[in-house]
């Protein structure tokens, strides 16, 4: 087989549904002579922001002399590839092709495809003498199939409204399931959140005895005169100024000072020093497509995973800044809030053009139009092909002098990315993509 031949039999794998527990995993980990036992890790959950506190997480890492540095988080923007990186660069096919073999080749046929993904990237760093990694949670937290690894440092990013019908109806109870990545005697990083749901962490850290430092981080952004984002923060280690930020977005300052507080706690809890110069090196490197980013200057194009109401939120906050008339182009997943994250974010725009994401849950691009219009957009087309989507924006903010905003979807908004080359690494074999 081919290497997508094989990551198009694993993805197979999604037929099974979600099936939430920890023993298929631990099974195949265990027949893997578990690859996960070999890694110092740091363990990320939340409803938003995780990738980018841990991929933030893993960039200062880098650059701290402890060797190479792991990032596991789900799912991809266009490969397979992207789940696994090393010292921030995707992981090559033929080291793809290798950890898969091996993982298939312990595999009794039930695990689920991200439970194969999750032990293919535990396999991949062991074949590459990685120690150190960042791994994000895929679902919840307690039953997700990262929860097998017992990390340095657990970090919750926040807990939001997401995937109700496994996580649970309420905050109190998706925080439960967030709060099951908490190990005893392992330290808890939380960044901020509904004070219900911090209450049902703090009781679980404190029923296994997870202690909960919480270092008072003061984070400010700025944009500099040649466009980039500035930063400056005190954490009560170390006061650093004007580091230029490689992120974009005004809700990155959150996920900032999340990230900060989780890498000052695992370096005093690993008893291994942070210099300054690795926090400089990695702000100004870290790299987390499709978060704000601006993949088209003519007309500004802005490319924004968001796809949940409390993610609207923070990118409306972040849209405050564009002067620009704007246009929506979105695509939205069948299973997504998408009249609530269309109300959050109507203020915003004057057009909307409605499309489909490049995945088999997508809602009719004709069925999003209404909803937009049920929530007040000018909606002004609807394209089930997002590339005649972004060509109608594209000639209305031409007309107008407008901006155009992505998003609605990680997948929507990876392929636009990646259609004007605006990722940052060259893109391997597009593998299907995984359901959640």
């Amino acid at each position: 087989m081919s290497l997508i031949e094989k990551i198009e039999k694993i993805s197979s794998r999604r037929r099974f549904g979600m099936r939430p527990g920890l023993d298929r995993i631990s099974s195949l980990l265990g027949a893997l002579s578990n690859p996960e036992r070999d890694l110092v890790c740091i363990h990320v959950a939340g409803t938003n922001g995780k990738g980018s506190v841990a991929a933030t997480i893993a960039a200062v890492l880098q650059h701290a002399g402890f060797g190479s540095v792991g990032l596991y988080t789900s799912p991809h923007l266009v490969s397979f590839n992207e789940r696994i990186r090393i010292d921030g660069v995707p992981i090559s096919d033929a080291a793809l092709e290798a950890a898969i073999d091996e993982t298939l080749a312990a595999d009794d046929g039930t695990p689920t495809f991200f439970e194969l993904a999750t032990a293919t990237a535990f396999v991949a760093y062991r074949a590459a003498g990685v120690r150190l990694a960042v791994v994000e949670a895929g679902l919840g937290g307690r039953l997700d199939a990262t929860n097998v690894i017992i990390p340095a440092v657990s970090v919750i990013t926040n807990v939001g409204l997401e995937h109700c019908q496994w996580l649970g109806p309420d905050i109190p109870t998706i925080a439960g399931e967030k709060a099951g990545i908490v190990k005893p005697g392992r330290p808890i990083v939380t960044g901020a959140m509904d004070e219900a749901a911090l209450a049902v962490i703090a009781r679980r850290a404190a029923e296994v005895g997870a202690p909960m430092p919480q270092p008072e981080v003061s984070v400010t952004m700025r944009k500099a005169k040649d466009g980039t984002t500035r930063i400056s923060f005190e954490d009560g280690f170390r006061a650093l100024s004007s580091i230029r930020f490689a992120l974009t977005g005004d809700y990155q300052r959150e996920n900032l000072a999340t990230a900060l507080a989780a890498l000052e706690v695992f370096s005093q809890t690993a008893g291994l020093p942070l210099p300054d110069e690795a926090f400089k090196e990695g702000l100004e490197t870290v790299s987390w497509p499709c978060r704000y980013q601006v993949v088209r200057q003519s007309p500004r194009t802005i490319t924004d995973g968001a796809h949940n109401p409390p993610a609207a939120e923070a990118l409306a906050r972040s849209l405050a800044a564009e002067k620009a008339p704007l246009a929506l182009v979105a695509g939205i997943c069948a299973d997504k809030d998408a009249s609530r994250f269309l109300r959050t974010l109507k203020p915003r725009f004057k057009a909307a053009f409605a499309t489909e994401t490049p995945n088999e849950r997508t809602m009719p691009a004709a069925e999003a139009a209404a909803i937009m219009r049920q929530a007040g957009f000018n909606v002004m087309g609807a394209e089930p092909d997002w590339r005649h989507a972004l060509d109608a924006a594209t000639a209305w903010a031409e007309a107008n002098g407008g901006a155009i905003v992505v998003c609605g979807s990680l997948f929507l908004a990876g392929a636009v990315a990646d259609s004007f080359g605006a990722l940052p690494w060259e893109s391997s074999v597009p593998s299907p993509n995984e359901r959640l």
